[in-house]
């Protein structure tokens, strides 16, 4: 009977010691992800969807021009990895003077300020033009932002970016938020987008940054073209 209960024990260790032994391997992976292969991923990634980016922005860019005046492209300042202050690159899907028009129009109803002020978006934006509200239903206005991730501004995949001024929306968690670049898609924008209240599009950033691995990267990734094309929570 003891010898029995030996080799059990024995098996039990063994098992153990495997389980430990893969986490370590696993651990390990995550680690070299994060360093190097988060990186390789992205400039791969984007070398080979350049032949559809390039046709469909230059598509785009015509019926901008022919929808409003003003830019194709738009530069948007945004908070990177360690609190470095990039320029995003989006089409243009507002009005001219769409920032000074924000101030008149939340200086001028209250309701929107509120709304402003608890989404850092309006729902219905009077700014945005008639591309514009295709540009943003479908994300396409977030196309040039192939640009950032060549400049290794930006990845495909991570939180989403923030101005300068909304990092204090992440109270606690802004340090955290500024650990890793922002992603042109993320956990975030696959999960319900700006249907979500913003403290749970915050709880999404920080679990992406724990769990971040090659896996969940291709997860999202495989999710964001289904609802890129529902249009579902985006505005």
């Amino acid at each position: 009977m003891n010898g029995l209960f030996a080799k059990l024990s024995e098996i039990l260790v063994e098992e153990a010691e495997e389980v430990r032994r893969e986490a370590d391997r696993r651990g390990l992976l995550d680690r070299f992800y994060r360093l190097y292969g988060k990186r390789i991923l992205d400039i791969a990634f984007s070398v080979v969807a350049l032949p559809v980016v390039l046709p469909v922005s230059a598509l785009i860019a015509l019926a901008i021009k022919l929808d409003s005046p003003g830019p194709v492209l738009v530069r948007l300042p945004r908070l990177g990895r360690n609190g470095f202050l990039f320029l995003q690159y989006k089409f243009r899907s507002m009005v001219e003077n769409a920032h000074e028009t924000l101030q008149e129009l939340l200086e001028a109803h209250p309701e929107l300020r509120r709304e402003f002020e608890a989404t850092q978006k309006l729902k219905n934006d009077p700014r945005v033009t008639r591309v514009g509200r295709w540009l943003r239903r479908t994300s396409l206005d977030e196309l040039p932002q192939i640009i950032n991730v060549f400049r290794g501004e930006m990845s495909w995949v991570g939180p989403r970016a923030v101005r300068p001024d909304e990092i204090t929306m992440y109270g606690s968690q802004g340090e955290k938020l500024l650990t890793v670049r922002p992603g042109i898609t993320g956990l975030w924008q696959v999960s319900g987008r700006s249907n979500l209240p913003y403290q749970e599009r915050v709880r999404l950033d920080m679990e992406y940054i724990d769990r971040m691995s090659l896996g969940l990267d291709l997860r999202i990734m495989f999710r964001t073209l289904p609802v890129m094309l529902k249009g579902y929570g985006a505005y």
